[in-house]
């Protein structure tokens, strides 16, 4: 829906259905996927083995059970990723600024206080908007109390990644994850001023803004979207 201008849409008159349910659980899984990479060094543990390098004591990893997970954002994404977390025994906070009252048996509503007080890992689940586009910078990161595992896998522009870099720098981020990025596709990306420097990283997992785009969210975002289509108009 961010690619497509929905006040003109509605301007000519334009039904527009968002289909966020299809692919949530493929995006819940493709993030808690890569937090587990993160914590058990498995890019980088995997790369020195192909390198002829067996190290154990300087790969070795944190468990995710007993742990503080914060979502930003709480819609059929951030959802999603709770339920799929529950069976780790950690606990989920969720902020969400415009929602209230919506604990339930995967997460906790919380403020950002609490989570920047509390979390060990964040992961974002928000649109880009105006008001979120670079939100992630250095100032929100210095909100946190712990180091903590960063998961991005809502829309690149929300954040600064030389912010990112510098908080790596200073051990306030243990491990980055991104499968969104602020400028995507090659050769562009190659070009940016901080592209070098964040592959560079053993502790940042990348992947190509994949994580809704499964063999079975193909399927199912289409079926929702038909679905939706064949109601409205029932509707009229």
């Amino acid at each position: 829906m961010d690619n497509i201008d929905e006040e003109y849409a509605a301007a000519k008159g334009i039904q527009l259905f968002p289909a966020n349910e299809g692919n949530c659980d493929a995006v819940g899984e493709h993030m808690i996927g890569m937090l587990l990479s993160l914590m058990n060094n498995l890019f980088r543990s995997n790369t020195e083995i192909r390198q002829g390098l067996w190290r154990r004591e300087e790969n070795r990893g944190y468990e995710l059970k007993g742990r503080t997970v914060g979502l930003i954002g709480y819609g059929h994404n951030g959802r999603a990723m709770a339920k799929k977390l529950s069976g780790f025994d950690v606990k989920v906070l969720a902020y969400d600024k415009y929602k209230t009252a919506f604990s339930d048996a995967y997460a906790q509503e919380a403020t950002m206080e609490l989570i920047a007080s509390e979390a060990d890992i964040i992961s974002f689940h928000i649109p880009l908007t105006k008001e979120t586009k670079g939100m992630v910078d250095d100032s929100y990161l210095e909100q946190f109390r712990k180091p903590i595992f960063f998961l991005m896998g809502a829309r690149g522009p929300i954040v600064d990644i030389p912010s990112i870099l510098r908080a790596l720098d200073k051990g306030k981020i243990l491990g980055a994850a991104f499968d969104v990025l602020p400028v995507e596709k090659f050769p562009k990306l190659a070009e940016q001023e901080w592209y070098q420097d964040l592959i560079s990283r053993d502790n940042v997992l990348l992947s190509p803004h994949v994580a809704g785009w499964t063999f079975e969210s193909y399927f199912k975002l289409s079926d929702i979207l038909a679905d939706k289509i064949i109601a409205y108009l029932n509707s009229q």
